[in-house]
């Protein structure tokens, strides 16, 4: 994939239709377009998450672990788009899963069980993970949408199953290392006559 873009607009999309790599022109609400549109988006959220996490590492040196592991994330979604703008492009591979699941299995030893519902928040910082990890779940929501209809490959749908799962650790992990104190969940107090 070694592509330049000389010129950035084609006007080839202003009847409504996009083009794949493959050469096929679909609409732009297609669920392939939807899929790599929130994909995009999701890469996006993780780059300020990156940003910010840079930021406050001067602070908080220890989220410097977190970041050595998010940032290739954003290369592996990246891949994902291409997957999906290129269905005979295939770069993710079982070894990027089992990657995030032992960062998971790691960090989840440092926090110890869950034992409560937790509420995105508490720092900036959490809140945007949180908010990864929300846009994890679309992406693969659109991608499971897409795949009923042109099945995709599974390592790209376990991918984002994992990203989200480790979106939620790192938002657990994030409020340890800075001390900052979940905000768990209450749930709404039943009318006096009910």
């Amino acid at each position: 994939m070694g592509n330049r873009l000389s010129k950035i607009y084609t006007r080839t999309g202003d009847a409504g239709e996009t083009g794949l790599a493959d050469g096929r022109r679909v609409p732009k609400d297609h669920p392939r377009i939807e899929a790599m549109g929130e994909i995009d988006t999701l890469n996006s959220q993780l780059g300020l998450l990156l940003a910010e996490l840079a930021e406050a590492q001067a602070r908080w040196p220890d989220l410097a672990e977190l970041i050595e592991v998010l940032g290739p994330c954003q290369h592996r979604l990246f891949d994902l788009g291409g997957e999906l703008a290129m269905p005979e492009y295939q770069a993710l591979t079982a070894a990027e899963v089992a990657r995030l699941e032992a960062a998971i299995d790691h960090w989840n030893q440092e926090l110890g069980p869950l034992e409560d519902f937790i509420m995105p928040g508490g720092s900036r910082l959490i809140a945007l993970a949180h908010l990864c990890r929300s846009m994890a779940r679309t992406s693969e929501r659109r991608c499971q949408q897409l795949n009923a209809i042109e099945p995709l490959r599974a390592v790209g749908l376990a991918y984002l199953n994992r990203l989200s799962d480790l979106f939620f650790v790192v938002a657990r992990l994030i409020a340890r290392r800075q001390g900052c104190a979940e905000i768990l969940w209450h749930a709404a107090s039943a009318p006096a006559d009910a």
